[in-house]
């Protein structure tokens, strides 16, 4: 099967092994944009609803494709927690897991810091509990779905922390026993499993090119992603930018559930807005980026929300003093009703939030519309213009401002 040039070739090596943490990172961020939205909407126990579906019906998905496009398919704990290390549920060192195999069928993960648990703690013990308790139970049990069905994944403590400060935060058991009864599979399930994100094929990996080509072998304590090869660093960064349109399908279809098409389209519109900012400015700072048309075309080309480029078929072209962006009329994205469904030439927040990420003073407009699809002009305005409260909101994460640190060599964890 012949692929279009991903837009993540662009980058060398070394880029691309930057920006996959940040495009884990932004994934989790989805939900600190979104959840916002549905608290307002529905209360603590309707968001925690949502957060679930959400994740039950995406987190399957996902998973098996890592597994998959890495080589490390198995029924065992030790994939389990190599699919944790690619997931954006759990991006490196803001959710610090850390592991202990004792056999293929019994392990342990803790984690050492959980960004996730700093966002929320300031909230207060109701939504404390609400994240920890009622929606990291199932969450946790589908993400060990995807890998064996008789996994189950139980708390050997978790917050609300006694003492206050205690560490690890959290430390959980993962047993595979035929003797459990598997988890059931939710009744939207094929609304996101048979998308055409979850169904998208994506190039294969070079195993000639230099560095790691796959994730077979040993787990490891850390991933570095400087030690994978370009081109499994390009299917990888494409992988979790399907993760993360993955997870809003599953996110509309909850919400969906909940209200009306109307009020639902709007949740979904903040909570992109809330996050395509962020992505941007993280994205750009990730790079070493300007804050010109030309840095700008950079961001939007790799940004997770138009990637891949054949599932969202939107076209960045930039010019002199100005950049278009093509929306078509079709599109695999499109089709999935997910974000770019949610921008139009009448509701442009979405897209002004992601170029406002790069330089608050770009501006955009319409400048075509037919039945082909619709183009934006962008330029820069005179005066930089006020951060739309969706973003405003997606700042209250400590993933926000979260810088990743290098670790080193990472060691194997062998079994005991």
């Amino acid at each position: 099967m012949t692929f279009p040039a991903s837009r993540f070739h662009d980058l060398t090596r070394s880029e691309l092994a930057a920006l996959v943490p940040e495009l884990l990172l932004c994934g989790q961020l989805i939900d600190r944009s979104g959840m916002a939205h549905c608290i307002s909407a529905f209360g603590r126990e309707g968001m925690a609803e949502v957060a679930i579906e959400e994740w039950q019906l995406s987190s399957p998905i996902y998973t098996r494709r890592m597994q998959v496009a890495l080589g490390y398919t198995g029924d065992d704990v030790i994939t389990i927690f190599k699919g944790l290390q690619l997931d954006i549920g759990a991006p490196p060192q803001f959710m610090d897991f850390r592991f202990r195999v004792d056999d293929a069928r019994h392990g342990e993960f803790w984690l050492d810091h959980c960004g996730a648990l700093a966002d929320v703690e300031p909230m207060g013990t109701d939504y404390v509990k609400s994240m920890c308790h009622d929606i990291e139970d199932p969450t946790f049990d589908a993400t060990a779905l995807a890998t064996n069905k008789y996994a189950q994944v139980r708390p050997i403590h978790r917050p609300p922390r006694v003492p206050a400060d205690r560490h690890p935060v959290c430390a959980w058991t993962v047993i595979i026993d035929e003797s459990h009864t598997p988890p059931e599979v939710p009744h939207n399930a094929p609304l996101v499993a048979e998308s055409v994100a979850a169904r998208l094929p994506l190039a294969e990996i070079d195993p000639g090119d230099e560095g790691r080509a796959e994730y077979s072998g040993p787990l490891l304590s850390d991933l570095r992603f400087a030690d994978f090869s370009r081109s499994a660093l390009i299917r990888i960064a494409e992988e979790v930018c399907l993760q993360q349109h993955l997870l809003v399908l599953g996110f509309m279809v909850a919400v969906h559930e909940r209200t009306d098409d109307d009020s639902a389209l709007e949740i979904g519109r903040k909570q992109f807005t809330g996050i395509a900012g962020v992505a941007s400015e993280r994205i750009r700072a990730c790079l070493g980026l300007g804050d010109d048309i030309e840095a700008l075309a950079q961001v939007l080309r790799i940004h997770p929300a138009l990637n891949p480029q054949h599932y969202t078929d939107v076209d960045v072209e930039p010019g002199i003093g100005v950049l278009r962006i093509h929306f078509p009329a079709t599109s695999g994205a499109l089709t999935d009703r997910g974000w770019p469904s949610m921008v139009d030439p009448d509701l442009l927040g979405p897209l002004d939030s992601l170029v406002r990420g790069v330089n608050p003073r770009f501006q955009s407009r319409v400048v075509d519309s037919d039945a082909g699809g619709w183009t934006a002009e962008i330029s820069l305005a005179d005066e930089p213009f006020a951060e739309a409260p969706e973003v405003a909101i997606t700042r209250f994460s400590t993933g926000v401002d979260f810088q990743f640190a290098d670790r080193g060599k990472p060691l194997p964890l062998t079994v005991l």
